[in-house]
């Protein structure tokens, strides 16, 4: 049985802050998560949380109040909201806590992420021969595995198509307005196949949740949403990742791989069970990939999945019901917890216009990020 409970959940909306921060905006989501649980800042036994380029998450206790908290940062990539989930709740199985808090914001500029390859283990040449680029990392990654799977470039447009339909019935999301996959496909071209509306953007956002001990959870709410299980997991060898520099002539499975496998294992859940889920979608391509590399589905078994329109918000395997990456951006401290938030919504039955189903069950969420990382939750009600 699950340990731990999420009874609060706070998000802000997502897209390019003017005339507020991203670290305002995750002061406003810890206290939202606070009131949606009942509970005041001074219940929280524990805190974890992560941002890459809006500041250190331990500082938001100068406004939320100093109390004395364990406060622990997280840095991990796009999976840094889920990893510092992953913390927090190991600190309440534990017996380390009660209760703890977890919270990620993030502020981007304009353009694509700019990295240090050498802080990263890699030559400065990796960065002035344009490997850096994600968009062409993504490009490359999407072109090989439709070859190798036979699967028709088209798909790429119907799932962006998806996600700004799903965005527009999100208040949080940054690209509310609704594109047909005619209005992805004419949209310009940036590194082939990959067009400007199948790639997320860089942005601001703070989201945070708040959790017990699962045998006190119904003190704080009657419909608490129990974590069955969360895994992350690094890369092995062989693993094409965002930072490799080369294709290994032996190919071993990605991160991604490993992390769903060790989520659902500790969830005692199969792939089968899951009525909706949250996947990495830092473009279009990667949702494809990350349907089958979670088992969600076989390999080249999308295209009659996608046609079929199981992953529309009224098919039998939602996916990215709140818009995704795709139309809410992505600040990496926060993406991960939006996909949590969105779950929590949904399995309350309260995620409005774009609810699922009558009574979802199960959700699953996933990230994936640089070096190679990913970090997967099974969540039930």
């Amino acid at each position: 049985m699950a340990s731990v409970a999420i009874v609060g959940i706070g998000c802000r909306p997502f897209g390019r802050y003017l005339d507020t921060t991203a670290r305002k905006q995750a002061v406003h989501a810890v206290r939202a998560a606070l009131d949606d649980a009942g509970m005041s800042w001074d219940q929280i036994d524990y805190a974890v949380g992560g941002s890459m380029d809006a500041g250190s998450a331990d500082t938001l206790v100068a406004d939320l109040g100093l109390t004395g908290v364990p406060f622990v940062n997280v840095l991990n990539g796009c999976a840094t909201g889920t990893s510092s989930l992953v913390a927090a709740m190991q600190a309440i199985a534990s017996g380390a806590a009660e209760t703890a808090l977890v919270v990620g914001f993030d502020s981007h500029p304009r353009g694509a992420f700019a990295i240090q390859p050498e802080a990263l283990g890699l030559g400065r040449w990796y960065g002035t021969t344009g490997l850096a680029m994600t968009s062409q990392f993504f490009a490359l990654k999407i072109q090989r595995y439709l070859h190798e799977h036979g699967l028709p470039a088209r798909l790429l447009e119907t799932v962006a198509s998806k996600a700004f339909r799903n965005g527009a019935l999100n208040p949080n999301a940054w690209r509310r307005k609704p594109l047909t996959e005619a209005d992805v496909r004419a949209s310009m071209m940036l590194s082939d196949p990959l067009r400007q509306y199948m790639l997320c953007s860089p942005g601001d956002g703070a989201a945070a949740l708040v959790l017990c001990r699962a045998e006190r959870a119904k003190q704080y709410r009657a419909d608490p949403v129990y974590i069955a299980g969360a895994a992350v997991r690094t890369r092995r060898p062989g693993s094409f990742e965002v930072l490799s520099p080369s294709l290994s002539v032996h190919r071993g499975v990605s991160p991604s791989v490993d992390a769903a496998a060790a989520a659902f294992e500790a969830a005692g859940i199969g792939p089968g069970e899951v009525n909706l889920a949250q996947l990495q979608d830092t473009d279009a391509g990667a949702e494809i990939i990350h349907l089958a590399e979670t088992g969600l589905c076989e390999h080249g078994a999308q295209t009659s999945l996608i046609d079929a329109g199981a992953t529309e918000l009224t098919g039998r395997l939602p996916i990215n019901t709140d818009g995704g990456c795709l139309a809410n951006g992505e600040p990496i401290g926060a993406s991960g917890l939006r996909q949590i938030h969105e779950n929590v919504l949904q399995l309350r039955g309260a995620a409005g216009g774009r609810q699922v189903g009558e009574s979802p069950r199960v959700a699953f969420s996933h990230v994936y990020g640089a070096p190679g990382l990913s970090a997967c939750t099974v969540l039930t009600r």
